[in-house]
């Protein structure tokens, strides 16, 4: 089975119905799902920004990010000395780099949203 490794951009959009989250949850398909350790804490985040925004959505969005356990993503920590070093080389956050050192450590897709992410993974930056 494939492994893909997704950033919470990805996440967020499957749980939270964002546009394009159909056709995202079939890119996913039946794919063994890895994600760093931080993953959690950024959907929590994501959650805690669409509250605010909708608070009348407030439990449904709650509702929502508790699917995320469900989703069976295997949660992997990451080797945080080179994810500074592939930040600084591919010019993007620590928190992104997180997730394309774990693609390429697992030698898996990178499957994301964030365009400069996507951009980092496409150019190869050791």
């Amino acid at each position: 089975m494939a492994v893909k490794v997704v950033d919470a951009s990805a996440v967020a959009a499957v749980l939270f119905a964002e546009p394009g989250a159909d056709a995202l949850a079939s890119r996913l398909g039946e794919s063994r799902l890895a994600a760093p350790a931080l993953l959690p804490f950024e959907v929590a985040n994501v959650c805690l920004t669409k509250m605010k925004h909708h608070p009348k959505q407030r439990d449904a969005l709650v509702a929502q990010f508790h699917l995320l356990a469900e989703m069976g993503i295997e949660s992997i920590e990451v080797d945080q000395g080179e994810v500074v070093g592939l930040a600084e080389r591919a010019r993007i956050t620590a928190y992104d780099a997180s997730y394309l050192w774990l693609a390429r450590a697992l030698g898996a897709e990178l499957v994301t949203l964030d365009k400069r992410l996507a951009a980092a993974a496409r150019a190869g930056a050791r």
